[in-house]
């Protein structure tokens, strides 16, 4: 966390009311989002009690499991999930446009281009809080290893047809969420604390109804006596006005509504399996009825508050403009669901649960560029970012004094000028350090040379010999600081125009750079060293089931009733 941040965060307790920390929205978001708003079932992990789902605000699809211990209802429960979320996931892969990759050629060793299909827009995901997104990958997990009774005819508890599919989209999706900066999905506490501070932790920020009680206060309210409200103001009846943005249930819903009801719900359906004729199976059916409405209208009333401040966040969210290095993220994204909607197309084995050293080492090389990338596209794009990194000592901006031609020594002289830039900033600058702007996209680079020292005139007039000078030159306007331009001037013995400085020209300079580097080459998964775990498994069984150690879950106890 930045200066820049701990400010904003004492000014919104000060003033009782959110505070920017950014000027622009640094994440993509879809013209129709898929919304999921799940709900768990307390003591077990994993164990879906119910769910809103869908892309119209005005009319979400309720999903509710009415005896979370039962397997036939939670495989019902997502055989639901897997009809409605599919087809959103499968709208988008018939949608395609052309695009060039790079490759390497497996016989030369080169890079070179190729030509592919690019889907054109990719299905985004969005749950309310950090828990929402464990628990799509959690339930991932799950399913991705079942077995349809297509698939395996002696399967004991055979899966819906659809069920482990889903459980192989929602696995990409949780490993995507891992990626800085990656949007497929997306977390609206994590969105909306990217772009707002409060005067809250960023453990309390994980309840989206004193998140939005920040942001939403209206003139002369404190945000943060609403956020007490959010969290802690009860009915009549002891129940939560705000219920927490899930999975997770509160206690006192869970002891006094939630339980009784499933205990009424059991009773009718084991008195409807003694039922004896017609007559008392037809009453007893409807009491059966009667239960399933009441703990759908419990799951309802936990679940519609949480929905409606999902979507007042998106409000809040496309208020502000998109980054333009966000398009470029998105772009990332939608090759990422190309890669999987072709991976599932060509019939491979799901994900495995344990990746191999080489594809381990890919990922982590994978999130540490892309949060290097991330933090540096986030401050290009926005000045309030830049402002944080500024104070930090990692950039410095100012105005250029004067730029003095000259040229490199060797037989092809190459333009080399020397700009003096006037800055009140303190970066961490060393000789020979280099610094990055932005220019045209790209970035440009320069070097530094020293500090200048001012004379009485107003002109520089000499060069101090060590970057200690930079406290003590100047007149309480700035430091002078000299940098030889390096690059982007062109081919020529003369500058392009507009590549160099001009005097007036104020310019931003970063000592980070704009575009990361990729690490260095990693071997085949075939030649794993023994060290690491020698070379995988093979991918598959001729059958097409899973690969050899990557079996459907075992059974256990919480299977078997």
């Amino acid at each position: 966390m930045s200066l820049i941040d701990d400010l904003a965060r004492l000014e919104a307790a000060a003033s009782g009311r959110a505070r920017p920390r950014a000027t622009v929205r640094h994440r993509h978001l879809s013209e129709r989002p898929l919304v999921f708003v799940p709900l768990t079932t307390a003591g077990e992990a994993g164990a879906p009690l119910g769910a809103l789902i869908g892309t119209e605000r005005t009319s979400p699809r309720l999903l509710t499991v009415a005896q979370p211990r039962d397997r036939d209802l939670r495989f019902a429960f997502l055989a639901q999930l897997a009809e409605i979320l599919l087809p959103y996931v499968e709208s988008f892969a018939d949608d395609v446009e052309a695009a060039e990759r790079t490759e390497t050629d497996p016989e030369t060793g080169k890079r070179v281009k190729i030509e592919t299909e690019l889907c054109a827009d990719a299905p985004q995901l969005i749950v309310p809080s950090r828990a929402g997104v464990e628990f799509v990958r959690l339930l991932g997990r799950s399913m991705r290893f079942r077995r349809t009774a297509e698939q395996d005819p002696d399967a004991p508890y055979p899966a819906p047809p659809r069920v482990p599919l889903l459980g192989r989209w929602l696995t990409h999706y949780g490993e995507r969420s891992r990626v800085p900066g990656s949007a497929l999905l997306l977390a609206m506490t994590d969105l909306l604390s990217r772009h707002w501070a409060t005067g809250q932790s960023s453990l309390e920020e994980q309840h989206l109804g004193a998140l939005l009680a920040w942001i939403e206060a209206p003139d002369g309210t404190s945000g943060e006596a609403a956020a007490l409200r959010a969290e802690l103001a009860r009915d009549a009846d002891g129940q939560l006005l705000c219920p927490p943005a899930g999975p997770a249930t509160d206690p006192a819903f869970d002891n006094d509504l939630l339980a009784p009801a499933i205990e009424r719900y059991d009773r009718a359906r084991s008195a409807l399996a003694a039922a004896v004729d017609g007559v008392e199976a037809d009453a007893l059916l409807a009491s059966l009825t009667a239960a399933e409405r009441e703990i759908d209208a419990l799951v309802a009333s936990r679940t519609r508050p949480t929905w409606d401040a999902v979507w007042r966040g998106l409000d809040a969210l496309c208020a502000l403009p998109e980054a333009p290095s966000a398009v470029d993220r998105w772009r990332g994204d939608r090759w990422s669901f190309t890669g999987h909607r072709d991976r599932v197309a060509a019939g491979e084995p799901p994900q495995p649960r344990v990746d191999d050293a080489v594809t381990a080492a890919s990922k982590l090389a994978t999130r540490e560029r892309e949060q290097a990338r991330l933090d540096a596209q986030e401050a290009l794009d926005d000045p309030l970012v830049m402002a944080g990194r500024r104070l930090a000592g990692e950039a410095f901006a100012g105005e250029v004094t004067d730029v003095v031609m000259a040229y490199s020594e060797g037989r092809s002289p190459r333009p080399r000028p020397l700009i003096t830039v006037r800055t009140a900033d303190r970066p961490h600058l060393d000789t020979g350090v280099k610094v990055y702007r932005s220019l045209d996209g790209k970035a440009q680079s320069a070097q530094f040379v020293t500090y200048a020292v001012e004379g009485e005139d107003g002109e520089s007039s000499g060069a101090a010999e060590n970057s200690g000078a930079a406290e003590s030159s100047g007149d309480g306007d700035g430091s002078l600081v000299i940098l030889r331009v390096l690059d982007k001037m062109g081919r020529g013995k003369e500058p392009d125009a507009g590549s160099v400085p001009e005097v007036g020209d104020r310019l931003c300079w970063t000592l980070f750079e704009h575009e990361q580097r990729g690490g260095p080459k990693l071997p085949d998964p075939e030649d794993t060293p023994w060290t690491h775990g020698g070379p995988p498994q093979s991918a598959a069984t001729p059958s097409g089931g899973p690969a050899p150690g990557e079996s459907p879950d075992p059974v256990t106890a919480e299977d078997v009733l």
